[in-house]
């Protein structure tokens, strides 16, 4: 009988490198947020990939981890951004450095490295955008970052568009992974392609709402909650709360008679409605919380696997 190979690959990077971007390609599904704005991961998000057999590549499920970027941590919260990175590096197989091949390698990139260097084991560099950069500039970036560190594979991508780096997109991506993973059971469903709730993903779809939505300092200022989760045969009734930190920001946050808040309302119903596969009646409410980027215990309460336990569910394994 053919080997069954599986293992869990952490994605690191930069905050903007394209780590949830890459995820949301390799599981086909949009697990993680995405907007342009830096710092919009804030937890590990894990999705599975079942890899069948072809010629030269064994059959199995890849479980990969998207991680926040890496950055200087300067408050609580970031942290505790910090710490999910840190976790990801533990226990797992192979490291995936994601970097943007656009921007030049800078003191940011090094801590990145340094993380690498000193977690050891196996990493593959993918080196991504490349459908933005010059083909003449490819073969030489990939010299210089073969200087830096001794990886394993080093594989241009575009997780944007995946076809744009390689005519099989991103086979040969999962070619080179599934065959650096040992053999080992199937962890999770053939039909599974992540362990994080619905009740998760639903708040995200709000925030990343609320990222697009505001400007200046207001989106880093806040946070989701999911109050009321009613699952119907027809309809799901979800109430949410915004937190923020100041009254001015849930002045903004609501807007003139309403209308900010009724189209982060609208659009966040309309995608989770998409994710569910029924009607949603989403009520929103905005809350100020004064400095809560600080407190340690608020944090650790918008954690979604605290969340689970608070509500008597299973803590995913």
């Amino acid at each position: 009988m053919a080997s069954f190979r599986s293992g869990f690959v952490s994605i690191i990077g930069r905050p903007n490198a394209g780590k949830s971007t890459l995820l949301n390609a390799l599981v086909g599904e949009k697990l993680a947020i995405v907007t342009h704005k830096p710092q919009t991961t804030r937890n590990r998000i894990q999705g599975f990939v079942n890899v069948k057999a072809r010629k030269g590549r064994p059959q199995g499920q890849i479980v990969f981890i998207d991680t926040p970027g890496v950055h200087k941590p300067e408050s609580q919260l970031s942290r505790r951004m910090m710490q999910e990175v840190y976790e990801a590096l533990e226990g797992r197989d192979l490291i995936l450095l994601i970097v943007d091949a656009t921007k030049k390698f800078g003191t940011g990139d090094e801590f990145v490295l340094d993380l690498i260097k000193k977690s050891g084991g196996k990493a593959f560099l993918l080196l991504n955008k490349v459908d933005l950069l010059p083909k003449d500039k490819l073969l030489p970036m990939i010299a210089e970052y073969s200087k830096l560190h001794k990886f394993d594979e080093i594989i241009p991508i575009s997780a944007r568009k995946p076809k744009a780096a390689h005519k099989d997109g991103f086979e040969v991506l999962l070619d080179k992974v599934i065959s650096a993973l040992p053999e080992g059971p199937r962890y999770f469903a053939a039909d599974q392609i992540t362990d994080v709730p619905e009740r998760f993903l639903v708040s995200e779809i709000i925030r990343e709402k609320v990222l697009i939505a505001a400007a200046e300092e207001v989106p880093y200022a806040t946070a989701v909650a999911i109050e009321q989760y009613e699952e119907g045969k027809k309809l799901t009734r979800i109430n949410a709360t915004i937190f923020c930190e100041r009254t001015g920001q849930k002045a903004i946050l609501i807007g003139k008679g309403g209308e900010m808040l009724k189209s982060i309302g609208t659009k966040a119903r309309l995608d989770i409605e998409r994710l569910l596969g029924m009607k949603v009646f989403l009520e929103l409410f905005v809350k100020v919380v004064p400095d809560w980027r600080s407190s340690k215990r608020f944090i650790e309460d918008l954690d979604w696997r605290r969340q689970l336990e608070s509500l008597g569910m299973a803590k995913p394994e």
